[in-house]
Formats: C-alpha cells, structure tokens, sequence
C-alpha cells in the first residue's frame, strides 16, 4: 500500500481519481481548501485535508506531505482572476514540488495541459494567456526538479464516460474524457518508465498502458 497525496481534491478528475486509489487499497490524502467538500471526498474513500494551498509555504507544504510516497497536483484556480491563477497554477504549484523535495516525497505527478509549454502561443491580450503562462512555469520548474515526475498533458475534458483507451501520440488537442485522465495518472503512477516524460494525449483507440509506450 502507498500513500498518496492529491493536491486539489475535490476537482472532477481528483475525485475519480481518489476513487479508483482507493479501491485498488492505496491509502489516499486529498487536499481541499474548502471544507465544505470534505463529505464528497471521504466519500471516494480518501481522507480529506482542509489546507489553503495558495498560503502555505514551502516548510507547511512539507508537513502536509510529509510521509506520502507520491504527490499529484490536480488544482487549478478555475481561471478569471489572472493574479489568482499565477498564485495558484504557478506559485502554489511550484511551492508543492520545493516541498515535495523537502518532505522526500520523490514521486510527482503534474495535471497540466495539452498546450502547455513556454511557447503555447497564446495572446497576452487573451484571456487563457495567464493560465498558459502559468502552467508553462509550473511545468518547467518540475521538469529542473530532482523528484521523479511525469506531467500528463490532457487534451479538452469531457465528462463522457471513460473507455480506458487514449490517443498517446496526436498532435494536435481534441478532447478527452475525466475519467480517462484519471486512469491515466493512477497508470504512471504504477509505471516507473514514465518517469521524466510529458505525456500529451486525447481519446483514442489504444489501451492506456499500450499508448504509453507506443
């Protein structure tokens, strides 16, 4: 059994994700800043932890993930407010993964984006452009890391049911089921090879641990 931590717990994909953790026996730590969630997260068998993400530093953050064998950040600002979405997706992001080093939580696991990369050619005057700025920081931090990390690049989320098979090798973003990000991260984490990869990808016709290493 491993511990695992999930930053942002309570978003969709989290929550699924949570769950299918939980089920296989993993011992599973998902962080909400509200507390009003902690119900639907206990419910996916995890056990919720009430922390504001966005103003522990990097000593809290270790704390928090003190004697966990893998991290995923799974959060996000949800957009509209640029400097929360710098705080949150950039500056919160980074401060997990310092911490992650600090607590010796070598394993971690980044939800970020298709798109996301320094030149995701997206207009300052849009306003997607502090998202992608963000997540292209935040990305670029873990990847100068020493911590075993795979980002996962999901393509446009759907809620339509997951089928367990993606598209690990498209070009271009189409979309992608909740569910199947969520197969997707529960699979790397069980699958040292993807480790120092970025793995972009949409739904497709090929099974999730063959569209890996396709």
């Amino acid at each position: 059994m491993s511990r695992i931590a999930i930053i942002g717990g309570h978003g969709k994909v989290a929550l699924l994700l949570a769950h299918r953790l939980a089920v296989k026996g993993e011992d599973v730590t998902s962080i909400i800043r509200n507390p009003g969630h902690a119900e639907d997260v206990a419910a996916t068998g995890a056990v919720p932890a009430v922390a504001d993400i966005e103003t522990l530093d990097v000593d809290e953050f270790a704390t928090l993930l003190d004697g966990h064998d893998a991290v995923i950040w799974a959060a996000g600002a949800g957009g509209g407010d640029p400097a929360r979405t710098y705080a949150v997706d950039r500056d919160a992001a980074i401060r997990s993964m310092d911490a992650a080093q600090t607590a010796a939580v070598k394993r971690y696991v980044m939800v970020s984006y298709f798109g996301a990369r320094p030149d995701h050619g997206v207009p300052e005057d849009n306003s997607f452009f502090a998202y992608a700025e963000a997540k292209a920081a935040a990305d670029e931090h873990l990847r100068a890391s020493d911590l075993d990390w795979t980002i996962l690049g999901p393509s446009g989320l759907t809620l339509a049911p997951g089928t367990g098979t993606i598209d690990a090798s498209a070009e271009e973003s189409t979309t992608v089921s909740r569910d199947n990000v969520a197969r997707v991260a529960e699979a790397v984490l069980d699958d040292d090879r993807t480790i120092g990869r970025t793995i972009r990808f949409n739904d497709g016709p090929t099974p999730i641990a063959d569209a890996l290493h396709a």
